[in-house]
């Protein structure tokens, strides 16, 4: 298949005598979200890493719209269209909800980080940051400390930042962590509509999201694949069921 957004190809990485990632190939196809799924420990962590670059693979390949971007800095690969959500907020704080989104806008560009009043002052930069925000339903909130948003609204403006990038793929990290049954249910929905944007490979636990969601689904277990295929296809598999999913699925 020629038109993959995203590939890894034979990405492999280990930590002294723990092979945290073992001869993985997966890819993301436009329109889609493809779920990556296993239990803790599993190497979904170290995985994401490597594709948004902050690990570096010991062999393998990350390859973004066709081109080897292996050897670029997470911020390279965001500027050429990889969009990245965190487990953990990676969020300023202390910053308005505005001042966030005007930094993924201006990191973009490929301006410095941290120079907040330019990209403010700036028509351009702002336009985008506003833009992304009234898509994600915080444009009433754009002058709030970041602080004092809600965990869900948080996780709202972690996808605003990622949209400022115009991004050619999405990668998310637990979009529903703490979210609870409403917030998840809202994040679902939204995603939903956003796969049309960007495809999303989604690292997620919560499997009422990732049924109602994935287009495919793979399994990773002591990092390697042990399963790719659509949501009847794992569910039904039997080594997956040992693995994780437990006979209740």
């Amino acid at each position: 298949m020629t038109n993959l957004v995203l590939q890894t190809v034979g990405i492999s990485k280990s930590f002294g005598a723990i092979k945290a990632s073992r001869d993985i190939t997966l890819d993301l196809r436009p329109g889609e979200i493809h779920a990556l799924i296993g239990p803790n420990g599993a190497g979904k962590s170290t995985l994401i890493a490597q594709i948004a670059g902050g690990l570096a693979p010991d062999k393998g390949k990350v390859l973004l719209d066709g081109e080897d971007v292996t050897g670029l800095s997470t911020a390279a690969r965001a500027r050429r269209g990889l969009g990245r959500t965190f487990q953990i907020s990676a969020l300023a704080m202390e910053d308005t909800v505005l001042q966030n989104a005007a930094l993924g806008a201006l990191g973009a560009r490929g301006g410095p980080f941290g120079m907040f009043r330019p990209a403010l002052s700036d028509p351009t930069l702002r336009d985008v940051a506003e833009s992304a925000l009234e898509r994600v339903g915080l444009a009433d909130h754009a002058a709030t400390r970041t602080a004092e948003l809600s965990h869900g609204q948080r996780r709202q403006l972690e996808v605003a930042v990622a949209l400022t990038l115009s991004p050619k793929a999405f990668v998310m990290d637990e979009p529903m962590a703490g979210l609870g049954g409403e917030g998840s249910k809202a994040m679902t929905g939204f995603l939903d509509g956003l796969r049309s944007e960007a495809p999303i490979l989604l690292v997620e636990h919560d499997m009422d999201a990732v049924f109602a969601l994935a287009d495919r689904i793979s399994v990773l277990v002591y990092g390697e694949v042990i399963a790719t295929g659509s949501v009847d296809e794992v569910r039904a598999n039997a080594k997956v069921r040992e693995a994780y999913l437990g006979e209740e699925v």
